[in-house]
């Protein structure tokens, strides 16, 4: 079965088609604006690629309603649709990749596939907020989660780069990019994770501020005369590396950083403090750490970070070797010779387990 893969974000769609081992037979990476693409470019970059058996979409919040892939009918859009103050962006582009591949591909089957899926199965202590039970049961208050697909492809795969049976290890997915979370996986399964009721939750990211004081917020709101709305976009899109450093790329930090630059220091080691800590709570989660992997942009392409994370983990297990770590390209097992804790890179394959998932779907 060839796999049409698309996700798409706010500014961009990233368009895969695959082949029935998962390989990469054609792309396309279109631009976007406020979760619409044209379709004419669509069009284009769909004869280019060729035909497809069946489509899979990225959605990125299922709520309570989709534990698992769905194929995508009316009522599966009405729903997506419906959990739209959850993530509005996400959702919008979600819907819009939707809507696009449908008016071009009537007749192929489309299946969503959605980020939260993953950890729909947390345990109660893991996604249960004490917060009032009203808030809970009226307005389905919990952890969702996010990065799911990510995590379950990485865990996956860095169970399997470092000899180590996936449906029994214990491993830290570390997605870290632009959005960065981190999942605590036993035996293929999430038991916990960073991020929350929205993607805001958990570690620091590069424009969003990560986990902060709630008293915090509600302290802003009625002392500074900032508003809700403004207090919440600036945590998004004004925080994390960008409020420290002065920028949001991690390659930036880090030749600043070694150029001398205090601030850019700083938002490292910050980076790099919430990072080991996330680590060490997802370890106390699953009980032990088997693996260790790291994935997305910043995980897979900055060495520094990965050593200044397993510098920390040693009372872990965790170490990893300086040659081999600078030296990954793609998927390596990066850990030192005789480390407890083994430590992957792991190529970001979202678009493999949307693939897996539109035939598991339609069989």
């Amino acid at each position: 079965m060839r796999v049409l893969v698309v996700n798409a974000g706010s500014s961009s769609v990233k368009v895969r088609l695959l082949d029935d081992g998962a390989a990469v037979v054609g792309r396309a990476d279109l631009p976007a604006t406020a979760g619409e693409f044209a379709v004419a470019g669509l069009r284009q970059a769909l004869a280019r690629l060729g035909t497809a058996d069946a489509v899979g979409h990225r959605i990125v919040h299922g709520g309570r309603e989709f534990r698992g892939p769905v194929r995508i009918d009316d009522q599966v859009r009405a729903d997506i649709a419906a959990l739209r103050d959850l993530a509005p962006l996400h959702q919008d582009a979600g819907l819009a990749g939707i809507r696009a591949v449908a008016e071009l591909l009537p007749d192929t089957p489309a299946v969503a596939c959605f980020d939260t899926a993953f950890h729909a199965d947390l345990p109660a202590a893991a996604a249960t907020y004490p917060v009032p039970a009203e808030w809970r049961e009226r307005y389905a208050v919990r952890r969702y989660g996010f990065h799911g697909l990510s995590h379950r492809y990485a865990a996956r795969r860095a169970a399997e780069l470092t000899g180590r049976d996936p449906a029994t290890a214990r491993v830290v997915s570390c997605h870290l990019g632009s959005g960065a979370s981190l999942c605590a996986v036993a035996g293929g399964r999430s038991v916990d994770t960073t991020m929350g009721f929205t993607p805001l939750e958990g570690v620091v990211m590069s424009t969003r501020s990560g986990t902060v004081d709630p008293g915090l917020v509600t302290w802003l709101a009625a002392n500074t005369g900032l508003a809700v709305d403004e207090i919440g976009r600036d945590l998004e899109q004004r925080s994390g590396l960008l409020a420290l450093a002065g920028t949001a790329d991690m390659r930036e930090v880090l030749a600043a950083r070694d150029a001398g630059s205090r601030s850019a220091r700083r938002a490292l080691d910050v980076y790099l403090h919430r990072l080991r800590a996330g680590i060490a709570a997802m370890t106390a989660a699953l009980g032990g750490l088997d693996v260790l992997a790291f994935t997305g942009g910043i995980g897979e392409h900055a060495p520094a970070v990965r050593a200044g994370a397993a510098a920390g983990l040693a009372f872990l297990g965790v170490a990893v070797d300086p040659v081999r770590n600078d030296a990954a390209h793609g998927d390596a097992d990066v850990s030192a010779a005789g480390a407890a804790v083994r430590t992957a890179v792991v190529t970001a394959r979202e678009d493999a387990e949307i693939a897996a998932q539109v035939c598991t779907v339609l069989g």
